[in-house]
């Protein structure tokens, strides 16, 4: 999940980021259509990862229960 998250550090570092070039698209077409499918992508693939992180530490929790 930290790796999701730091977005931030690859704009600093002046790598394109998803959001980035969504916004230079919606400015250039006059519509949000480009930043509603990059937030549906982002959200989609946080809780993929998510889900895979919460089964791989359920997966190594055996000895707990």
């Amino acid at each position: 999940i930290t790796l999701v998250k730091d977005t931030s550090l690859s704009f600093v570092l002046a790598i394109p980021e998803m959001f980035t070039v969504a916004k230079q698209i919606a400015a250039a077409e006059a519509s949000i259509s480009a930043l509603l499918i990059a937030g549906g992508f982002y959200y989609l693939f946080n809780a993929l990862v998510a889900f895979i992180m919460e089964r791989f530490e359920k997966r190594l929790d055996y000895y707990d229960t």
